[in-house]
């Protein structure tokens, strides 16, 4: 029990008592459901992998994405990682290319742009008609060096912009911060 805990605190955002409940409730499951778990997890381990292109999570060398020939085939969105293509997929609102970092600049973590897809991109925006690049990366420290990093670099290349951010639905004004209210004010939109 103490290791089947142990082993579920490594997932992110489970601590101990998250572990503990969830050690519990698998135990008390059938054995049968039990190894239809074990066999999934094997399973995604073994095949899910990245894509050539993108490096989105694909159990294919190409993904879904990538192959699609209705998406439009001259915009690329840049986000740091698989989560981020899957929120932006939520909303049905995009429908270019992807390409995935597989992480942000964060020298202080000791990750350089060499340990990210970055070479890649800029090949691949370099060799193909690429009318714009997106950069969906969130707003933090790691995230601001990033994309002021990859917008000089493809500037030569294509038209590069950002994802505008902002105050959330709901969200008051009070509580926001100084550099969240700043962005929504610089991402500011005519109403129509």
């Amino acid at each position: 029990m103490a290791r089947l805990i142990e082993q579920l605190q490594r997932l992110p955002g489970v601590g101990p008592k998250t572990a503990q409940r969830l050690a519990l409730h698998i135990l008390k499951r059938p054995e049968a459901d039990v190894q239809a778990l074990a066999q999934a997890l094997l399973e995604a381990k073994q095949q899910v992998g990245s894509c050539s292109v993108c490096f989105h999570l694909s159990a294919e060398p190409v993904c879904e994405i990538c192959r699609d020939s209705n998406r439009e085939q001259h915009t690329i969105c840049v986000v740091s990682d698989s989560r981020d293509v899957i929120a932006l997929e939520r909303t049905r609102e995009y429908r270019g290319k992807y390409h995935v970092l597989g992480g942000l600049i964060s020298p202080m973590d000791g990750i350089g742009p060499d340990q990210l897809y970055i070479t890649q991109l800029v090949r691949r925006v370099s060799k193909q008609d690429i009318k714009e690049v997106i950069l969906a990366i969130n707003p933090s420290v790691e995230g601001e060096t990033t994309t002021l990093y990859i917008g000089q670099l493809l500037k030569p290349f294509t038209r590069v912009t950002r994802i505008a951010f902002g105050l959330p639905m709901g969200g008051d004004l009070e509580y926001a911060d100084e550099v969240t209210l700043a962005r929504a004010l610089e991402g500011r939109r005519e109403i129509d």
